[in-house]
């Protein structure tokens, strides 16, 4: 059946909805516009079936999962299949993206997703939900008016500290902020070789687990780190480097 029209939602759009950082409870950051939008949804295209399900049924814990349609993408994805994944629109039907955490297309192959659209004419909702990328931001002290988001820095060890390297000479000569992320169980040792190779004086703001119960973020410089380090092991953490 196909979505009707009413003052909240048009025909035929692509709504991008945020999705928890953790284990935080909907209601602390997902305003309840998102749950009405989400209701009128029977198409979705999520990084993660089983994930996807599961934050829907934290929306509504009387949706009927089985009479969705769930479109996976993800590394795995053929991206010559993606253009099929829009079909509903064309019908006159609503699809929803859902990424594994945070806001959709931002470090995440959502985008790929949103710029087919883009090119088709398509009307592109993004709602309202957290950002690690901003409220890392907003807590860190550092310039909010003049910063990149580089997502993950190399994998390879030598790659990996000559970026470092490039990102603190930003700060200094752009007076840009810096932000990036890790995978959870390499963030130690990409902190371990910020503190190698970064002046004594350069910041750097740590913040993990954003909006949930254990949340940490903590600004401070390259020497006062070296004294103690928190536990970052398997946590979700992202990183600000200024100076």
């Amino acid at each position: 059946m196909k979505e009707k029209t009413d003052n909240s939602i048009t025909q035929g759009s692509l709504y991008l909805i945020p999705v928890t950082l953790g284990e935080t409870s909907i209601e602390r950051v997902i305003p309840p516009f998102n749950r009405e939008v989400i209701l009128q949804i029977k198409h979705f295209i999520v990084e993660n079936i089983r994930s996807a399900r599961r934050f829907l049924k934290k929306v509504d814990r009387d949706i009927d999962i089985d009479a969705l349609t769930f479109y996976e993408l993800n590394k795995h994805t053929d991206r010559n299949r993606l253009d099929t994944f829009l079909h509903p629109i064309k019908e006159g039907f609503h699809i929803g993206i859902i990424s594994e955490a945070g806001c959709p297309a931002v470090a995440d192959p959502g985008s790929d997703i949103v710029a087919i659209a883009q090119s088709r004419g398509y009307r592109v909702v993004p709602l309202v939900g957290p950002s690690s990328i901003l409220l890392s931001l907003m807590a860190s002290g550092f310039n909010g008016q003049s910063f990149a988001f580089q997502g993950y820095l190399p994998v390879d060890a030598s790659e990996r500290v000559k970026k470092i390297k490039q990102l603190e000479n930003c700060i200094y000569h752009d007076q840009q902020t810096q932000i990036f992320i890790e995978t959870p169980y390499r963030n130690q040792k990409l902190v371990e070789d910020i503190i190698r190779n970064c002046k004594p004086g350069t910041k750097l703001c740590i913040a993990m687990n954003i909006t949930c119960e254990n949340e940490y973020i903590k600004t401070k410089t390259i020497s006062q780190w070296q004294k103690q380090l928190p536990d970052m092991a398997k946590q979700l953490c992202i990183f600000l480097l200024y100076k």
